[in-house]
């Protein structure tokens, strides 16, 4: 269902460990015998064993969470912050072995690593504050002797499908407003990095939960359908390519949920001719070649406007070419491994279609090698230069080491460009004037807007999540949003004769 989630081939080493799912507040056994090699992307060896969950093994679960709901429905709202306080402190003491675990699993450097786990943190913190932010309202006297009031409630049973590109923390997105909020909820983390999940589940056995408030169930396509059509399954949060948002948000609607499905995105910086790119050339660099290109609010097009083209281009080659290429738990190194060896070859892919569509490949990364760790997964950075909207590098996700540059003329051209793709996740300008600066926030599609930022990613506090084909639904991720999105508003109308 999703080539992000696609099945591996699963391994006859049976020295590695093989994973449970964690169902009613343990650890639990699925009945399924299929199974999903987990790589270290670093070294391309096999590190454990992911069960692909059937949907008798989904459903188990969720009885669970339905089972656990109405007694912490009714636990106030301030012990649920409490257990949640707990779990913050619980993560900042375990930060380093859960960012070290990130990066054995996904690739990323340590410091990535440390960084997402870092968001996630602030998920949790930002739920914390339960009481005040699952406040209702009221007013007396609508009408003679008529009061009314407006009360939160929680929905009942939600669901998490996570990505493999942030294996920690966007789980961490859900899980925590979910629970704050009185709901009951099932994760299902990537079958590629399942590692990161495991261990913060072990941290939440340690916050006082009743069994089943949190349940984690390991799997791939048959789970993501499964809870899509559990009629059981209130609400669906979703991350991953646009395709398969679009699927759930689709499928899980249909079936009477309500549904936030983050897809993907084509994210253009734009580089006005007065940019200070002593200053910007690092952090455009980041916003390419962070994560290995494999997060969806990384720069995917390079957009200099008039005479900013050809220094903006020489500096951003000079830039990635001098950054460290390896494994991410060693020192020094600025950009590790793609997530396998499948994708690292649908990324070469692309770089081939781009030569061949007749895009200037001033940069190649395909031939990289990592001395003492040949059969990583690894992808230099990789620039294109003349690049357009009709090629394949120019219009489809790529999601790796690969920017392609298009100059414009002017900032209405670099504008039009961003309108005519379907995706709107978000975008950057580079500038030291207001007047460019506010006209292309004011202007922008994509809900996500950077102004001499090269990654616009929201705090916990604001809403997260695009525009046109990189949103399915009506509430973003976190901030204000997610406790609308967990909650119903309740209005009790009442007159005392």
């Amino acid at each position: 269902m999703n080539p992000r989630t696609a099945t591996a081939p699963t391994s006859t080493n049976t020295d590695v460990e093989t994973l449970q799912n964690h169902v009613g507040g343990r650890w639990v056994t699925p009945e399924t015998r299929d199974f999903s090699d987990v790589y270290n992307p670093a070294t391309g060896r096999v590190i454990a064993r992911a069960p692909l969950s059937t949907r008798a093994d989904l459903d188990l679960a969720v009885q669970a969470a339905k089972r656990a709901f109405p007694g912490w429905r009714d636990t106030p709202v301030v012990l649920r912050a409490r257990a949640l306080l707990r779990f913050a402190q619980l993560l900042e003491a375990h930060a380093e072995e859960l960012a070290r675990t990130v990066t054995t699993e996904h690739g990323k450097t340590l410091d990535e690593s440390r960084g997402s786990v870092r968001r996630g943190i602030e998920c949790v913190e930002v739920a914390c504050g339960a009481p005040s932010l699952m406040m209702g309202y009221g007013l007396e006297n609508i009408a003679t002797n008529i009061d009314s009031a407006v009360v939160r409630q929680p929905i009942g049973v939600v669901a998490a499908i996570a990505p493999f590109n942030f294996p920690a923390m966007v789980p961490l997105w859900f899980l925590p407003f979910a629970v704050a909020t009185g709901n009951t909820i099932v994760v299902k983390p990537s079958e590629q990095v399942p590692l990161s999940q495991r261990l913060i589940f072990r941290l939440l056995e340690q916050c006082d939960l009743p069994p089943g408030v949190v349940n984690l169930v390991n799997g791939a396509r048959e789970v993501v359908e499964g809870i899509c059509d559990h009629p059981d399954i209130r609400a669906v949060s979703f991350v991953g390519s646009t395709p398969v948002a679009r699927a759930v948000y689709q499928r899980g609607t249909h079936s009477g949920k309500r549904v936030q499905a983050l897809g993907g995105a084509k994210n253009f910086v734009v580089v006005m001719p007065d940019a200070d790119l002593d200053r910007a050339i690092g952090i455009i660099t980041e916003s390419f070649y962070g994560c290995a290109g494999e997060r969806c609010l990384a720069g995917s097009v390079l957009v200099p406007v008039g005479e900013a083209h050809r220094e903006s281009r020489d500096r951003l080659v000079e830039s990635a070419r001098s950054l460290k290429v390896g494994d991410g738990l060693e020192p020094g190194v600025q950009m590790g491994p793609v997530i396998s060896g499948r994708h690292r070859d649908r990324v070469k892919q692309y770089i081939d279609q781009g030569v061949h569509e007749g895009a200037r490949l001033v940069l190649d990364g395909r031939g990289v090698s990592v001395p003492g760790r040949e059969t990583g997964f690894f992808v230099g950075p990789t620039v294109f230069d003349e690049v357009s909207a009709r090629m394949k590098i120019g219009h489809e996700e790529i999601f790796g080491p690969v920017a392609s540059i298009h100059a414009v003329k002017d900032l209405d051209e670099a504008i039009a460009l961003m309108e005519s793709h379907p995706n709107a996740n978000a975008t950057s300008i580079f500038t030291s004037s207001g007047k460019p600066a506010r006209e292309f926030a004011r202007r922008a599609t994509a809900s996500m807007v950077g102004v001499n930022i090269g990654v616009a990613a929201p705090m916990a506090y604001f809403p997260f999540g695009g525009a046109r084909d990189s949103f399915f639904g009506d509430l973003k991720v976190h901030g204000r949003d997610a406790f609308d999105f967990y909650t119903d508003k309740k209005v009790t109308i009442t007159r005392w004769f």
